[in-house]
Order: structure tokens, then C-alpha cells, then sequence
């Protein structure tokens, strides 16, 4: 007696998916319920296909107990253990909120955000406590792109040269036509 005992709908599904999937989890699960379904043992099937018996096993369970889902549904991966990625959905509206603010007006003496100012600034004002890692990552998920500030000559006072040590009657006739 078969392990799977396919609908046939299911089963066109899956041959169709075997020749036509780029995604090698799909195709190695889809071949794998095939076989079953032809009587194979689910031994063999494991061997030919390098995983473990019980992972065949798992696979079948997932697929059988999805009836209602799509067949990319049904062959996808089941939920995994593990500290969640709970950073990204959380940190990237607030990071975009206040990226096109002034730090000085979140009461940072700084002109220009960077990753450990808001690190920070998600520490003070959100009691978030994440990595500089996580808002780096979450900066180039944004695509958020800033400038760093630039002194520019042509603001500079008209004693600049004074400033300096100068004066600008040194410069007299020698400067004048280009002063």
C-alpha cells in the first residue's frame, strides 16, 4: 500500500510542477510524493533523494494536512524554531519617519544620522534595543542615501583672510583685477 494516496488533480499538479519548477525544494518534494504515491518505499525514496526517512515523512504530513492551499503552499517549508527577525518589520517605518529630520531637533548634537546615532535614537525614544548591524541592513532595505555635510568656500566671511593670519590688503594690487 502507498504512503500517499494522490488525488488526480494533485497528481497532474505535480507532474506538471516536476518539469516546469526552477526550485529545487519544490522539485525534490513533488518527486518524492510522486514515487510514494507509485508505492515506493519511503526508504528509497529518502536514500535517492539524500535526506532522511522521517523528513519524507514530514513532507508527506505537511502536504496532506494543506489540502486547502496551493500547491506551492503545500510543498513549502513548515515553520521553523528559532529567535524570529523581529527588527526588520519593526525598526524600518521608525527609521523612515526620522530620516529626513535634523538629529538636532531629537536633541543629538550631530547634523547628520548615522547608524550608532540611530541606534540610539531607537533605544531613547522607543525603548528598542537593536544592533548597529540591524540598522544598517535596515538603511540599505530603505535605500536611504544622505550627504555628509560640506564646508563650502564660498561662505566664508569676507575677513576669512584675517582669521587666517592675513590680511587682505596683502593681497593689494597683485590679487586685485581677481579679488
Amino acid at each position: 500500500m502507498a504512503l500517499v494516496d494522490l488525488r488526480l488533480t494533485d497528481r497532474t499538479l505535480l507532474e506538471h510542477l516536476v518539469g516546469h519548477t526552477a526550485q529545487a525544494t519544490e522539485l525534490r518534494r513533488a518527486l518524492a510524493l510522486l514515487w510514494l504515491d507509485d508505492g515506493e518505499d519511503p526508504q528509497e525514496v529518502a536514500e535517492r533523494l539524500r535526506v532522511s526517512r522521517q523528513t519524507v515523512y514530514h513532507w508527506v504530513q505537511r502536504f496532506q494536512g494543506r489540502r486547502d492551499a496551493p500547491l506551492d503552499d503545500r510543498l513549502a517549508d513548515g515553520a521553523r524554531g528559532g529567535r524570529p527577525p523581529t527588527a526588520q518589520g519593526i525598526i524600518d517605518p521608525l527609521l523612515e519617519a526620522v530620516f529626513d529630520d535634523d538629529p538636532r531637533d531629537w536633541g543629538y548634537q550631530a547634523t547628520v544620522w548615522t547608524a550608532p546615532l540611530l541606534q540610539q535614537f531607537l533605544r531613547d525614544a522607543h525603548g528598542l534595543d537593536v544592533s548597529a548591524q540591524s540598522v544598517r541592513l535596515a538603511i540599505a532595505r530603505l535605500e536611504l542615501l544622505w550627504k555628509r555635510p560640506r564646508h563650502r568656500l564660498a561662505q566664508r566671511p569676507e575677513t576669512w583672510r584675517q582669521a587666517k593670519g592675513g590680511s587682505s590688503a596683502a593681497c593689494g594690487a597683485v590679487c586685485a583685477p581677481s579679488c
